[in-house]
């Protein structure tokens, strides 16, 4: 197997800005697996909140690859690698290449139905109520719109209800980061009804999710940073409903696709996530998002420019990508 490596920067069409963070430009880490002829293409973005970035999966991939410790088996990897961006980065370009290499679709290997257009949401990044009423603007039409909450100010549910009138027939969910305390999350969540919010996602820090044995409201609740891979579902709280995988997150679509089978075996909903990225990015995330309740692979539509060949968007859906893209 021969590997390599290299440091990306694609341009966002506006600042990307959330509770914790801005983030001025998109910068990832593409990989490229050659065999037998054939190349396997990914895109990894890492997990930031975990200390990952780009260049830290770049220099421990290299290294990995020097030492000969990457076992190239997909199930090996779930043993063998730690979960974040830098184990995506090889199971998605693994899936990639085993497809070339035998001449099948991706969905075919993982045994999983042909996909299907899927609509996804458009993210309103946080900013002052009236710039976000603005950036309504922005969103294709049907999206379903996720507004970024958490500025600490008292004003979420200022932001919402600007953004209610703007679009006042579009779905909404709303992500606060990790941004809120139980006293907010119970304050706002029968406000944020009213205004016809289907879903909070990730409102307390990860380390006080217990205090959320103590939420009254009717809301339901998605884990996001409180959900990384399968090893979660040991201390997810039960008030969660909902979980959002990351392909980053979980370390691949091997995991992403085997968090799902438990999540549902749980009765628990799916939301299928993104941390920024361009079309290569989302493709595989695009598989596992066949079976979500709520698909968030926005990324190519909050960039200047995309990979060229690149999803297609009619308004909010998503169109099947080709094999010329991945997989």
């Amino acid at each position: 197997m021969h590997a390599e490596f290299r440091l990306e920067t694609w341009p966002l069409s506006q600042p990307f800005t959330i509770s914790r963070d801005t983030t001025e430009e998109l910068k990832v880490l593409y990989c490229e697996l050659r065999r037998n002829g054939c190349v396997g293409r990914s895109e990894a973005a890492g997990v930031d909140y975990h200390g990952e970035t780009p260049d830290s999966m770049k220099r421990y991939l290299e290294n990995a690859v020097a030492t000969d410790a990457i076992p190239w088996d997909r199930l090996a990897l779930l043993e063998q690698m730690p979960a974040g961006g830098a184990r995506n980065a090889i199971d998605c370009a693994m899936w990639d290449l085993e497809a070339k290499e035998k001449g099948r679709r991706v969905w075919e290997l993982a045994e999983v139905e042909a996909p299907k257009a899927l609509r996804s949401t458009y993210t309103i990044c946080l900013a002052e109520p009236s710039k976000m009423a603005i950036d309504v603007g922005l969103a294709p039409p049907g999206a379903v719109l996720k507004l970024k909450l958490g500025a600490r100010d008292g004003r979420d549910i200022d932001r919402v209800s600007a953004v209610r009138r703007a679009a006042p027939d579009s779905d909404l969910v709303v992500d606060v980061n990790e941004a809120w305390s139980l006293d907010e999350l119970n304050d706002a969540s029968p406000a944020l009804q009213r205004l016809g919010v289907s879903l909070i996602e990730q409102p307390l820090p990860v380390a006080h999710d217990a205090p959320l044995d103590g939420y009254v409201g009717a809301l339901a609740l998605c884990a996001d940073e409180s959900f990384s891979g399968h090893s979660s579902f040991a201390a997810l709280n039960p008030r969660y409903r909902c979980i959002n995988i990351k392909l980053d997150k979980c370390g691949g679509l091997t995991e992403a696709l085997r968090c799902a089978k438990t999540a549902r075996t749980r009765g628990l909903e799916l939301f299928a996530g993104n941390m920024l990225g361009t079309s290569l990015a989302m493709a595989p995330a695009f598989i596992l998002a066949q079976q979500c309740r709520w698909v968030d692979l926005d990324g190519p539509l909050l960039l200047s420019r995309d990979r060229v060949p690149g999803f297609r968007f009619d308004g909010a859906m998503m169109q099947p990508f080709g094999a010329d893209l991945w997989g």
